[in-house]
């Protein structure tokens, strides 16, 4: 129902704006009120548009829980050939 009433809203608008045509003229500032109310009948008829679509949001996902192995850090010896060095590092080790 409000979609078919914006959009009659919509065609109304449209319909006045052109039967009431006047050639642009540049004296007096008649131009300033041209687009002021080409602004303002943009504003209207945007928002009736706007406000017949349904409004999305956000919603945060249930949380998940993982329940993972047990893991322990040991470190290993390797043997780094760029320097010619035993090296350590630490290594994850999960069971």
């Amino acid at each position: 129902m409000k979609k078919t009433i914006s959009a009659l809203l919509a065609v109304a608008t449209v319909a006045g704006s052109l039967a009431a045509v006047v050639p642009a003229k540049a004296d007096g500032g008649r131009i300033a009120a041209g687009v002021a109310g080409g602004l303002i009948g943009g504003a209207l008829l945007g928002g009736a548009i706007a406000s017949s679509r349904p409004a999305y949001g956000y919603a945060e996902p249930a949380p998940v829980y993982i329940e993972e192995p047990a893991c322990r850090v040991v470190r290993e010896r390797f043997w780094d050939d760029y320097r010619g060095v035993w090296r350590s590092r630490p290594v994850r080790i999960c069971d």
